[in-house]
């Protein structure tokens, strides 16, 4: 009995001090909490990870730097780090994938913030395909892979410099459209400011639009839109 007062006292969440965790964002919204790791200290993500770890797998910590992940690796064995999109998964665990999200990508510099999206959706159970370098100074190449972006339930546009290739694969498709301008450019493109500008105003309908260099924003919200039209398909 004292055993289930003292969970029961930690549900919703769980004040370790310098953080307070939610534990019952999973039964709220499928998905356990993710850390944020750029700021915060090493000692303070592998706190936050290993009372998470105690009732979750597959924890998202993003924006993980790789001599952060390292030193993290040495207190937390249990956990994968993919280089490419800055993201550590904790107590990672086999999924199976479902649906069609497509990651539509301009150039390769935008590629980090694309991986990010990718990584978020397929740990979070979606089957992903990645379509880089397809941006619009030659729009051939992405006319190539056409048919894998008009399969997908929901296609992510990363782009940066003028972020038109948004537009472009939204006058193309059926299915939303999620936008994500990266900081990708020369001085006028202010860090990501033209890009995100571009795909606010785009003339294509069913585009809408992340934060600039979101990559995981998009994943996440490409994970809902996937799995909402896979319980339509099965209805």
């Amino acid at each position: 009995m004292a055993s289930a007062l003292a969970q029961l006292r930690k549900l919703p969440y769980e004040d370790i001090g310098f953080a307070k965790i939610d534990h019952h964002r999973s039964l709220r919204t499928g998905v356990p909490e993710v850390i944020y790791c750029e700021g915060k200290s090493v000692a303070q993500i592998v706190g936050i990870t290993k009372r998470m770890a105690e009732n979750h797998n597959n924890i998202l910590g993003t924006r993980v730097e790789r001599e952060i992940f390292d030193a993290i690796a040495q207190q937390f064995e249990d956990c994968e780090y993919y280089g490419e999109a800055k993201i550590a998964v904790f107590k990672p665990r086999p999924v199976s994938r479902n649906g069609h999200i497509a990651v539509v990508c301009a150039g390769t510099s935008d590629i980090p913030v694309a991986e990010e999206a990718c990584v978020t959706a397929e740990v979070l159970g979606n089957n992903v395909a990645r379509i880089f370098d397809v941006g619009v100074a030659g729009i051939h190449r992405l006319f190539d892979s056409s048919d894998e972006i008009l399969r997908a339930n929901v296609a992510v546009v990363v782009a940066g410099m003028e972020g038109a290739l948004a537009s472009v694969v939204g006058g193309l498709v059926s299915c939303p459209v999620i936008g994500v301008p990266t900081s990708v450019g020369y001085g006028a493109s202010f860090g990501g400011i033209s890009a995100l500008l571009s795909m606010l105003n785009s003339c294509a309908s069913g585009v809408s639009v992340v934060n600039i260099d979101n990559g995981f924003g998009a994943g996440y919200q490409a994970n809902l839109i996937n799995k909402i039209a896979l319980d339509k398909d099965r209805r």
